[in-house]
């Protein structure tokens, strides 16, 4: 991928070599993409000469710069210099405004996710609001970088925002002070039953490093006892971010086979990335957790780890974001983010506005409904299987995944999961 800078240089110079040049004797004449320039340059003419005004012409070449990129699709766009620069302080895991991810769904801006501690954290935002105004400002078919540049800002400032909500009749209003936001892409917890229940947030430059120092953390502290007994990946609302990096998680948990494919114009072949042997995890028990919020280097992850059957895909289905962006830096300071390709994960299967199907179905649960499952829903344990042998000397009984999860019923079930993969590992 660091190959396309030089490919578009090359491309454009081939093409104005040829320009205005006529098809060889027997050949059909291809029609030349720049062809549609003329009328451009006729309308700048027109306007530079018998506007009411003086123009500012760089900046209305850079709006026609971006309406062009913008007929592209959702996630393709023109940067300006202070757009690139803030895009590239999300990858390093820090910036300042309210500590939120927004995805584009259907002409709405979506909340994908909600940093801890951020100013949305605490001010109230949830996780599938939509927004619908930004400082008074109507929302809808926004462009997301757009609607970036409108939420950050100074430290100290203040942003008003709208937002609708499932269950809300009248629209959720917000004043929301920014400030520097600190992702923190990975946090573990090791459970009473040595299992290691891990969320990654985001995929950020320090990603794969944050998770192999939790695994190690985990692995030391169950050492003394039989070691760590399994792993809960939670990838709910990380809306994406690096692919290198979601290519070294997954290449944490598999030793072989490939992680991740790109295919380009016309299904062509541009990538394929292997997992390596060295430095493979133990073949512990793995579950992933996902839902709708999960998209793009998250469903890499997931699409991977179930495709070589090392995990068992636990929540909803994913949100389908399967299209590989280049950040290409412009001399002007700015960048051009293009969709050059597809992902595939290894079966072949193209994660683009289809997602990843669970293969344990689990929707989010809240409020009566949640206290309904924890009174009914049987755990899965050797205790509960019929006919099963005595303890012989008397252990501690290990909680309950209502227990370690009483507020979250995707997790007690995800975790629920893993104890039926542990029970059947044991058997073996």
């Amino acid at each position: 991928m660091g190959r396309i800078p030089g490919l578009l240089v090359g491309l454009a110079t081939g093409l104005a070599l040829g320009f205005g040049l006529g098809a060889a004797r027997g050949q059909t004449e291809v029609p030349s993409p720049f062809r549609g320039l003329g009328r451009l340059a006729e309308v700048v003419s027109l306007v530079d000469l018998h506007y009411v005004e003086p123009v500012d012409m760089d900046h209305a070449l850079e709006g026609a710069v971006r309406g062009f990129v913008d007929t592209l699709d959702p996630h393709s766009a023109y940067l300006d210099a202070e757009e690139h620069a803030l895009f590239e302080s999300h990858t390093e895991g820090h910036f300042v405004g309210i500590g939120v991810e927004i995805q584009l769904r259907d002409g709405w801006l979506l909340i994908s996710a909600v940093f801890p501690d951020g100013p949305a954290s605490t001010g109230g935002v949830h996780v599938g609001d939509r927004i619908v105004e930004i400082d008074g400002h109507l929302a809808r078919d926004l462009p997301i970088e757009d609607a970036v540049r409108r939420v950050r800002g100074e430290a100290g400032t203040v942003v008003e925002l709208a937002l609708r909500r499932e269950g809300e009749e009248d629209a959720v209003r917000v004043r929301l002070t920014r400030a520097s936001v600190q992702i923190h892409a990975v946090e573990s917890r090791l459970l009473a039953d040595d299992t290691v229940y891990i969320t990654l947030r985001t995929f950020q430059e320090s990603t794969a490093e944050e998770l192999r120092r939790a695994l190690d953390d985990a692995v030391a502290a169950t050492a003394a006892r039989h070691g760590v007994r399994g792993v809960i990946l939670d990838l709910r609302d990380n809306g994406g971010g690096l692919l290198f990096q979601a290519v070294d998680v997954a290449d944490e948990f598999l030793d072989e086979g490939v992680i991740v494919s790109t295919r380009g114009r016309g299904g062509r072949l541009l990538d394929e990335v292997r997992a390596h042997r060295r430095g493979t995890r133990p073949a512990w028990p793995l579950v992933v957790l996902v839902n709708g919020f999960t998209a793009s280097a998250s469903e890499i992850v997931a699409g991977a780890l179930h495709d070589h059957h090392r995990a068992v895909i636990v929540g909803t289905r994913t949100f389908g974001k399967g299209s590989v962006q280049n950040v290409v830096p412009l001399r002007s300071g700015g960048a051009l983010k293009l969709t050059i390709a597809r992902y595939h994960t290894p079966s072949g299967h193209s994660i683009q506005a289809e997602g990843i199907e669970p293969d344990v179905v689990v929707d989010r649960v809240t409020g009566e409904a949640l206290e309904t499952a924890r009174a009914t829903r049987a755990e899965i344990s050797e205790r509960t299987l019929e006919r099963h042998l005595g303890a012989g000397t008397p252990v501690a009984t290990p909680p309950s995944s209502f227990e370690l999860f009483p507020d979250d019923y995707q997790a007690a079930m995800a975790h629920q999961t893993l104890r039926a993969l542990q029970a059947t590992t044991s058997a073996r």
